[in-house]
């Protein structure tokens, strides 16, 4: 489904898992990825490999995002995302202010009711259920902007950009609406249109302009025009591919990042 609304310029995201590399590997990867002239740069918030020796090495995120925001100079930073209940949440937004200035305003939060049940039970955090988890998530959101308000210095700029990830139709899509600056999602072109005409549709219900919130999406497929068009027509402006950092090869994003530019140019 279509936003019935000016679509926002292009933008192309790269992630790079913090799983089975070292940290050389990683700083290497974002210094590449920010030259190929990507607008967003994301690590995700796990304490575990999610694919291959679930033994492998695996680094902690929000020490990397401070390690990236000294290393890169433009791209937006963040969390893609951040689990509410792996930190305090007054430590979680402290946190977030402080790479921010270590960014220079760069930082996006990224937030997520969370989903993989190792890391809560080797971490000793309670792992509760799907519906338990996103009504943590509802009760963090204020906490977090209430302690933000509160710190001193406060984020570089005046509102720090909020994202939420997930696909739930009833809540996390509803939580997009009422807080979220980005949503993120998952699918094909087609889903992700209806996703995110699901979202239009909480936005009517909240009282929300629809396109106050930009629309990502986890693009895991083959790259070519066609799928990038498609995404586009159904609303969605950020494309975020994944990097492994251990592979020097960008050329998928650099095909990507040349459509952004003839598309947003056009």
């Amino acid at each position: 489904m279509k936003g019935k609304y000016p679509l926002a310029r292009i933008r192309i995201g790269v992630t790079v898992p913090p799983q089975h590399v070292t940290y050389a590997e990683m700083r290497a990867a974002w210094v590449a990825a920010e030259a190929t002239g990507v607008d967003t740069l994301f690590t995700w918030d796990h304490f575990f490999p999610l694919g291959g020796d679930p033994e492998g090495t695996h680094f902690e995120c929000w020490s990397l995002l401070a390690a990236m925001a000294e290393v890169t100079k433009r791209v937006e930073i963040g969390a893609l995302v951040t689990p509410v209940a792996y930190r305090n949440l007054n430590l979680l937004a402290d946190l977030a202010r402080t790479v921010d200035h270590i960014a220079g305003g760069r930082l996006i939060l990224g937030l997520g009711s969370g989903w993989f049940e190792r890391d809560y039970d080797e971490y000793g955090f309670e792992f509760k259920t799907a519906p338990e988890r996103l009504k943590d998530l509802e009760a963090a959101l204020p906490v977090i902007a209430a302690r933000l308000g509160k710190l001193n210095p406060p984020p570089v700029r005046e509102k720090l950009p909020l994202l939420i990830g997930g696909s739930g139709e009833k809540v996390t899509l509803r939580l997009v609406a009422q807080y979220a600056d980005i949503w993120n999602g998952f699918g094909d072109p087609a889903e992700a249109g209806r996703l995110s005409g699901v979202l239009d549709d909480w936005c009517a219900k909240v009282g929300r302009d629809p396109a106050a919130i930009e629309r990502s999406v986890m693009w895991n497929g083959p790259v070519t025009d066609k799928t990038a068009d498609a995404y586009v027509a159904n609303g969605i402006t950020l494309l975020i591919r994944r990097v492994v950092a251990s592979d020097t090869d960008l050329s998928d994003v650099e095909r990507i990042v040349a459509w952004r530019d003839r598309r947003n140019q056009g």
